[in-house]
């Protein structure tokens, strides 16, 4: 009987999928409001302890020829954010030039702040600069000509395409100064009068005039533990003492084998690039990645608003669906997944693509159960 109730149910969920489904065409509107939802700043983590360290025993291609463990970067013990080995060589480049120009740790940070957000620490080309597409890269990025790991400007002065696609000069041309390669124009940080004395992310904002001004200071916990693990040169200390168990942010103990299956995929798409409307693997918007994951484990999701298809919950299990930004009634403006511990994973926004965060990231959280106790 159990079995028949639940193959039941199923006809039911699925039947209830079709009705919705046809909201496809709200795809775009849904990605465009997530990436405003993007700039909420983290709050509640001062004084919490901020750490990088690589997880033993994973490996992974993430360049050609480029291999090597992920450097995991944990607060109080959960995990906020990972660096690919090549995200790891950018950190390490901006860290090397700050040494050699004397820069001191606070304006290290702060380049590690602003890269982070301007490219997760990544090498991007642009298509509407065609000459960077023939420079190796991480990927692309589409924000008028903004190219390299600084998003800084051929056409802005920062300097030549040939210069910008390489992350050494980035570094360099965010730096400024009298050794700086642009003379204090456009500004790097040492041409900023009274820096130092600056909140880190009001001077990042000060050399990079961004859009999105509030969004630099949520990296502060994050940049600093990575230059405190890089400074030195010497390999971060495993994040183990002994072997590691699931790397979820919650336990997947007691959970059913659907919503561990949930967890799996979810962590596939870590690292994947947001594109507004996008439903391709890796190159989603947030409720993109949502709809792939479940996919995957065996339900079709409608295209946005998800949560119509759930039931909404004030005790979240890992697996279940997280909302966000309040809209109207019974409406949000961005969708992931709930990873326990007051953690999720969504596709954030296009400066930092997909990853694990913390639900306060953004505001008006609810949570739905799709998958039954």
């Amino acid at each position: 009987m159990a079995a028949l109730a639940a193959v039941a149910g199923l006809m039911r969920l699925r039947a209830l999928l079709k009705v919705v489904s046809g909201a496809a065409t709200a795809a775009l509107l849904v990605g465009a409001m997530a990436f405003a939802g993007g700039v909420a700043a983290i709050t509640g983590m001062a004084g919490q302890s901020t750490v990088a360290c690589t997880a033993a025993g994973t490996e992974m291609t993430t360049a050609s020829n480029v291999t090597g463990a992920r450097l995991e970067v944990r607060n109080a013990g959960s995990l906020l954010y990972e660096l690919t080995p090549r995200q790891e060589s950018v950190a390490r480049t901006y860290i090397a030039v700050g040494k050699q120009l004397g820069i001191p740790r606070s304006g290290q940070i702060i380049a590690v702040m602003m890269a982070l957000q301007e490219s997760s620490l990544r090498m991007l080309a642009n298509p509407s600069v065609p000459a960077s597409l023939h420079f190796a890269n991480d990927g692309v990025g589409r924000d008028h000509d903004s190219i390299g790991s600084a998003q800084q400007r051929p056409a802005a002065g920062w300097g030549t395409v040939e210069q910008l696609m390489d992350a050494s000069y980035n570094a360099r041309a965010f730096y400024g100064g009298p050794a700086g390669p642009n003379r204090g124009s456009p500004r790097g940080l040492l041409d900023i009068p009274g820096w130092q004395a600056m909140d880190k992310g009001l001077a990042a904002q000060a050399v990079q005039v961004s859009a999105f001004p509030e969004l630099y200071a949520r990296w502060e916990p994050a940049a600093s533990a990575i230059v405190d693990a890089l400074e030195g040169g010497t390999p971060p200390a495993s994040c183990y003492k002994s072997p590691p168990g699931p790397r979820s942010a919650g336990s997947s103990r007691n959970l059913s084998q659907l919503r561990q299956d949930i967890l799996k995929f979810t962590q596939e798409g870590l690292g994947g690039q947001y594109v507004w409307g996008g439903t391709d693997f890796k190159a989603w918007d947030c409720s993109g990645y949502v709809q792939w994951i479940y996919r995957q484990a065996g339900i079709d999701l409608p295209r946005v608003e998800q949560w119509r298809v759930g039931v909404r919950t004030v005790d979240p299990q890992p697996g279940d669906l997280v909302v966000q930004n309040p809209q109207g009634p019974e409406n949000w403006g961005h969708v992931g997944i709930y990873a326990g511990d007051g953690m999720m994973w969504s596709a954030l926004n296009p400066a930092v693509g997909t990853l694990l965060h913390p639900v306060s990231w953004n505001p008006g959280a609810a949570y739905f159960d799709l998958l039954g106790r």
